[in-house]
């Protein structure tokens, strides 16, 4: 068999798919120490290995990605690195017989490594260096450092592979955000020349959203002259109970790894949320480009959720009266949204975020231009994709000193129970009284991927919480004095995969206390006439998502990689015609406005989620659309 470097010049390799998501579809509990069954389950860890062998598969990774000892040591396993090490390539290596090479999987210790200190290099540099000097030892064909995002872990990742690698060559995989960055700004460009410099022999790229990204990213990677790594995962995750799940499709996966491939990618695989099936893509893509090298190559020329179980016997009923006798504020009482939709005004929130970093300023401005152009309420997302962002409470706050009235989410990722009761109290206290309740991103697909996730309470969970509140009454039963006054939202997806599913979650929200839905863009009306139909018992006012396109690209990225997204065809044609650009920013407007018209009586109002914080679309997507008295307000 070639050497795992002679077989990267002679063609293209595919990678396995995800080891994780595999392994809790089996059974295993997430919170499980995935490398210890190398040892406690060898068999079912070779049968994921064998199936994506099965599959096409020529490359196998060992289930090694934490096996290092500062994450072990969450587990009290620091002690056996060499033995789970050493287990994991016996494993991946029965299983890949002849068929395939096996990767050495090393991942991020877990420590973040900001302004670290000397020490603490040191000591993760001991870590990654120990893991990989077993893998070495224990035979695998190349060590992969993988799914970091911090420059300088990478960086001692690499170096403590290489001095321990010897002739086995070291793959490094970087993974980047949505703008093609490490977490301290360093463009893929730039990493793939600083992998090369620090001693690898392969580049890449693995995690990040999904295909169409990754593909971004590795595209200027190729100048590196280093053989070239495309591990995407499944598309963006939604969690459905205590499980993330992935909905780009194999055959999306497919068609992205035959561009890949094209572009000069050599090695192509999967990460969180493929399949054997998304192998099987990649593997006839590879094939189609072998087979394009041989004819114009000579031969030997040069890829959580426990809130709503939590508190089961909390009463949801409005009419609920809480311990100190007092029934809930009147709807209409509670904040001037609430005020307007009980009067059937036509109400228009747009999404402002936080900043990533610390300068208000352009959110502020935005909040107050979309104030003058006719808008009712600002929405402001809870740590929006996992990032570096301010606490949305503070930037609420400054939005509603400048006259702006808010819509603040809260999510169940970063706060436990305690904290979620801290941070609505103080809500309450400092004037934001509206609130829409989700479960939120996993930390997984942001800058931090080994932060915590807490998810103590999901959206129902939450909006139990919020809504015992409003009674009067804390989680344990005691009564406040007084009842906070929120208005509860609550999120939809009118085009979710598990529809039925979506439908009994909202009537579940809205048993705990839900009173306004806000849905995810939808861009076919029938959808949402199907979904509105179907609603009508709960009696919920709806405010309808709209995202106005600005490019074929942002329309195909919606439809196949974001959960509970459907843009259909026709749309994506005119979006395709309309290219990018000005003109594609034109047509996603009118595509916006045409939806909002075709619905416009049936809501009660638009949800506008302006692309890329062009928040001047959204005024040109409710131009005309706005009620008189919104209007009227903003120019008193």
């Amino acid at each position: 068999m070639a050497t795992f470097l002679e077989a990267l010049a002679s063609g293209p390799l595919v990678v396995d798919g995800a080891m994780g998501s595999q392994l809790f579809e089996r059974g295993v509990l997430y919170n499980a120490c995935l490398e210890e069954l190398n040892v406690s389950r060898p068999e079912l860890i070779r049968k994921v290995h064998e199936d994506y062998v099965r599959a096409g598969a020529n490359v196998i990774e060992t289930n090694t990605f934490g096996a290092n000892a500062m994450r072990l040591d969450k587990h009290g396993l620091s002690p056996k690195v060499r033995e789970l090490n050493e287990a994991g390539v016996r494993v991946a290596r029965e299983a890949a017989g002849s068929k395939a090479f096996v990767v050495g999987a090393v991942g991020p210790s877990g420590y973040f490594l900001g302004e670290a200190s000397p020490d603490d290099v040191a000591t993760v540099r001991a870590a990654l260096g120990e893991q990989a000097r077993a893998l070495v030892g224990a035979g695998v064909d190349a060590v992969l450092v993988e799914t970091f995002r911090q420059t300088n872990e990478l960086r001692i990742a690499i170096e403590s592979a290489v001095a321990v690698a010897g002739k086995v060559p070291v793959i490094a995989s970087a993974s980047v955000d949505e703008h093609n960055r490490m977490a301290d700004g360093t463009t893929s460009a730039e990493i793939a020349r600083l992998m090369k410099e620090w001693g690898a022999s392969v580049v890449g790229v693995n995690c990040c959203d999904g295909p169409m990204n990754v593909l971004e990213a590795i595209d200027p990677m190729i100048a590196s002259k280093l053989p070239v790594w495309a591990v995407p995962n499944a598309g963006l995750p939604r969690r459905v109970d205590d499980r993330l799940v992935y909905v780009s499709t194999a055959e999306y996966f497919g068609v992205y790894a035959r561009r890949m491939y094209k572009l000069g990618v050599r090695l192509v695989g999967g990460c969180c949320g493929t399949t054997p099936d998304h192998v099987k893509r990649i593997a006839a893509a590879a094939r189609m480009a072998a087979s394009t090298e041989a004819k114009s190559s000579p031969p030997d020329s040069d890829a959580v959720g426990r809130g709503s179980d939590t508190f089961q016997a909390w009463s949801a009923d409005p009419a609920d009266v809480g311990a100190d006798g007092k029934k809930c504020a009147p709807f209409a009482e509670r904040s001037d949204l609430a005020a307007k939709i009980a009067k059937g005004q036509f109400v228009v929130s747009v999404e402002v975020n936080p900043p990533i970093g610390l300068d208000l300023g352009k959110a502020l401005a935005a909040a107050k231009m979309l104030r003058a152009g006719g808008v009712d309420v600002v929405n402001i997302a809870d740590g929006a994709r996992a990032q570096a962002r301010m606490g949305n409470l503070a930037m609420a706050v400054r939005v509603q000193e400048q006259g702006v009235e808010t819509i603040l989410h809260v999510c169940g990722r970063d706060r436990n129970l305690l904290a979620t009761l801290a941070h609505l109290l103080a809500a309450h206290e400092l004037g934001v009284k509206n609130l829409v309740v989700i479960t939120g991103d996993p930390p997984k697909m942001g800058d931090f991927p080994d932060a915590s996730a807490v998810y103590d309470l999901d959206s129902i969970g939450i909006l139990k919480l919020a809504s015992r509140l409003n009674h009067g009454v804390d989680p344990g039963g005691k009564p406040l004095g007084a009842g906070t006054r929120f208005v509860l939202a609550t999120g939809a997806e009118p085009a979710a995969l598990n529809y039925e599913r979506e439908l009994a979650r909202l009537r579940q929200k809205k048993e705990a206390g839900a009173e306004i839905v806000m849905t995810q863009p939808v861009y076919d009306p029938a959808v949402l006439e199907k979904f509105l139909r179907d609603i009508e018992p709960l009696g919920l006012p709806v405010l309808v998502g709209l995202l106005p396109l600005a490019s074929h690209r942002n329309a195909e990225f919606l439809h196949n990689e974001v959960p509970g997204m459907q843009v259909p065809e026709s749309v994506r044609e005119r979006m395709r015609k309309a290219g990018s650009g000005p003109q594609a920013r034109k047509e996603g407007v009118a595509i916006a406005r045409e939806m909002l018209g075709a619905v416009r009586s049936r809501v009660a109002g638009a949800y506008v989620m302006p692309p890329f914080e062009r928040y001047e679309l959204a005024l040109e997507v409710i131009d005309g659309f706005a009620s008189p008295e919104a209007a009227a307000a903003a120019k008193a």
